[in-house]
């Protein structure tokens, strides 16, 4: 990126000032050239002095870009950010120099090489889900993710958010959905890398991956913040704190501390919830969401979900309702809803489209784009059809705004709860009322 630069600079007769300090640039270091092109390796490091160059020396130098930065929207900032999360693994220095020669026959510089290396790092997060290993939990199917921005629809100018950003897939697709619309002038790029695209991450590894999938898509420095959302005070958040879009699948099952829970009207420890009570409330009015949650959230009884759904109904227009069937995300057996929001109007209805590829999802059988066509395109108009229909808001119980429905077409009803998810609801009340009886004992 900084050759490219370098390379503009130069022909528009200017002098392009380098990022990287000449003895940590990858030609200085890593591939050091002979007169033929080929790694001069009577130059090149390896073994344990390479190894004790990157670990002493290479690494700090890097992480100090934290320092140096004259701001956290920077990519000195990002480079910086990044290398103060990692640890290089690599013990052996005749490894290391393996690795980096395979590296450097990379071609990093053509937009077509840019594209096919985002997706082998999108294959990457995606096998680990497979895997059950470490950044699986981050993976949101990418057909799914497509599906949700072509609904509510992000426009070039408005800010775009995911307080729970994962490995960065709603961003990422969001900047691709933009990049191709007609009339992409420069000035609408550069509001594009620069003022667009905000997400926050609580946990290490997810906060780098995320940076690097977004750079790799072309956005040199990602706003992404390390931070845990939920510590953030819902009273806190001002207007110039809010967003026009929310794209999220925040994690679901967890348990947040009672501190946690402080910084929230409805309060409950699952995580979910709360991500949803702050996407509400970061949301600017007219601004819409399309945020992931486990499909028990439409009928559970428990007071927080009743007390969400009441919040959600008379905030936001809850306009469409996707169910996605079992074996959406691959190595996670709960079954999910997509919820499409707009702030600052009551909903008044509310169109249910019931997701039915007509197969056994699995590993080797994944969601796809095509399995989402028809609900994209259904959704424009909201039509009735056998997957979908519509549900007018005055029908809903005012008691327990249930919004669990029976496909009238003769479907599923779309919240068919696993003897797991019952257990659970179970424990939940039953955490509840043990908390009320403690509040009890504690005014008597």
């Amino acid at each position: 990126m900084e050759q490219d630069k370098a390379d503009e600079a130069a022909l528009e007769g200017k002098k392009y000032t380098f990022i990287l300090d000449k003895p940590y640039r990858w030609e200085s270091w890593a591939a050091p050239k002979a007169k033929d092109g080929q790694i001069d390796h009577n130059k090149a490091m390896t073994g344990d002095d390479l190894r004790d160059f990157v670990n002493q020396k290479l690494f700090p130098y890097l992480h100090g870009f934290t320092q140096k930065a004259t701001g956290p929207n920077t990519i000195e900032y990002k480079i910086g950010q990044i290398f103060g999360e990692i640890k290089n693994k690599i013990q052996s220095g005749y490894n290391l120099r393996e690795i980096i020669d395979h590296i450097d026959e990379l071609r990093f510089r053509s937009q077509t090489e840019k594209h096919e290396l985002s997706h082998l790092y999108e294959a990457k997060i995606r096998n680990m889900g497979n895997a059950g290993r470490n950044g699986g939990e981050y993976y949101t199917p990418r057909p799914l993710i497509r599906a949700i921005v072509k609904v509510v629809k992000p426009r070039i100018g408005e800010r775009v958010y995911d307080g729970a950003v994962g490995s960065a897939g709603f961003l990422c697709e969001a900047f691709e959905y933009l990049s191709a619309q007609a009339g992409l002038t420069t000035a609408k790029a550069k509001i594009l890398q620069e003022r667009t695209f905000h997400g926050k991450e609580k946990k290490s590894l997810a906060y780098v991956i995320a940076i690097m999938n977004m750079i790799l898509h072309g956005i040199e420095a990602p706003n992404i913040v390390h931070t845990n959302t939920l510590t953030e005070n819902l009273a806190d958040i001002q207007e110039k704190d809010r967003f026009d879009v929310v794209l999220a699948n925040p994690p679901f099952g967890g348990k947040e501390r009672k501190e946690v829970q402080q910084n929230f009207p409805i309060r409950t420890g699952e995580t979910a919830f709360l991500f949803l009570q702050h996407f509400i409330k970061i949301l600017k009015a007219g601004g819409r969401g399309g945020v992931v949650i486990k499909n028990t959230f439409l009928s559970n009884t428990d007071n927080a979900s009743v007390s969400l759904r009441k919040l959600l109904l008379e905030s936001c227009s809850l306009y469409t309702v996707l169910d996605c069937p079992g074996g959406t995300f691959q190595g996670a057996g709960v079954k999910t809803v997509v919820l499409f929001f707009e702030k600052g109007a009551p909903t008044r209805k509310v169109w249910y489209y019931q997701l039915d590829p007509g197969r056994n999802m699995g590993k080797t059988n994944p969601l796809n784009d095509d399995d989402l066509a028809e609900f994209v395109e259904l959704q424009k108009t909201c039509a009735d059809s056998p997957k979908s229909w519509s549900v007018d808001a005055a029908t809903i119980d005012p008691t327990t705004f249930d919004l669990s429905v029976k496909n009238p077409n003769g479907g599923e009803e779309v919240t068919h709860r696993s003897p797991e998810e019952i257990m659970e609801e179970i424990a939940a009340l039953d955490a509840e009322s043990a908390q009320v009886l403690q509040t009890i004992r504690g005014l008597v």
